[in-house]
């Protein structure tokens, strides 16, 4: 079996017993069936890992003691963010949860012309906690040690006004540029849109905010699959 990898929004250590959160009591308990004495791994953020055992589970509480701490080499050294469109309902989430699993760093969610979903400031912050913990898992079980942030929704125009990086792509089948044409920068922000992709003033807009577009072929790409081709090119281009 599998040693069960979980979150925990608390600063660890070794040698330190800690309470486990409801949520995670929940999946080890009713999801894993774990019991004491089984083995776990713990991540909070700071990029390292911790290995121990439950010392106590049942349905409602739980306690852990960690051991050993390590550093594993999962982490892109490559700073990338992702503003995307959003999109509906599981589309979303896969976007968030394959973006994390291939390193990106912040994911902000924007709202363009043709974006469908429509939120008001009370769903929309129930949106991004939903997402946010969509990484979280997705960080879980890809061994990745530092969640990435996803940043409450915008209008496209206001992230463009600040987003600040050496390279800035937005993706269009229209242009011409290509990766490889490219010396290796630091830092990389992607623009995608949504089902509907973004409108020829978004485009214009972000072009003259000092983006330059990037073509991933001659097939059209689902507004899912853009960010998992375009992130997967990178990583293999300039990061892990």
């Amino acid at each position: 079996m599998r040693i069960p990898r979980i979150y925990i929004d608390q600063p660890l250590g070794t040698d330190c017993e800690i309470e486990l959160g409801t949520d995670s009591v929940h999946y080890l308990a009713a999801v894993l069936r774990m019991k004491a004495d089984m083995a776990l791994v713990a991540f909070d953020g700071s990029g390292m890992e911790f290995h121990g055992t439950l010392t106590a589970l049942d349905r409602k509480s739980a306690t852990a003691r960690f051991t050993d701490a390590m550093r594993p080499a999962t982490e892109s050294p490559l700073l990338t963010e992702l503003g995307i469109g959003i999109s509906r309902g599981e589309r979303m989430d896969y976007v968030v949860q394959k973006s994390t699993e291939l390193g990106v760093r912040i994911i902000q969610p924007l709202f363009t012309e043709h974006c469908e979903v429509r939120l008001d400031d009370k769903r929309a912050a129930k949106r991004r906690d939903h997402w946010q913990q969509v990484a979280i898992s997705a960080c879980e079980q890809s061994g990745r040690l530092v969640p990435p942030k996803v940043l409450a929704p915008l209008p496209l125009a206001e992230w463009l006004d600040d987003v600040d990086y050496p390279c800035k792509f937005l993706l269009d089948q229209d242009q011409e540029h290509r990766l490889e044409e490219r010396e290796k920068p630091e830092g990389v922000a992607l623009l995608i849109g949504p089902e509907g992709g973004l409108s020829d003033n978004e485009k214009t807009l972000a072009l003259g905010k000092g983006f330059s577009g990037l073509n991933l072929g001659a097939r059209t790409l689902r507004t899912e699959t853009a960010p998992v081709a375009a992130l997967s090119l990178l990583q293999y281009l300039w990061g892990n």
